[in-house]
């Protein structure tokens, strides 16, 4: 049986944590930043959890993390 491939986006988007939880970050701070105001660009900093609705398709993503 040949291997199962990571999909390439999902590696560069997230990182599997010891636990188990699958690490993110957030979406909406990448251009236009001009019209969002400082509370919500600073809202938008740092990384979250994948929701446990989507960590299923995550998870299938990336078969081997």
């Amino acid at each position: 049986m040949p291997k199962m491939k990571t999909k390439s986006g999902a590696k560069k988007r997230f990182v599997v944590r010891a636990g188990g939880t699958i690490k993110r970050a957030s979406a909406f701070k990448r251009h236009i930043l001009t019209k969002k105001t400082t509370k919500t660009k600073r809202q938008l900093r740092g990384t979250t959890e994948v929701h446990a609705t989507n960590k299923a398709s995550v998870r299938a993503m990336m078969p081997y993390a």
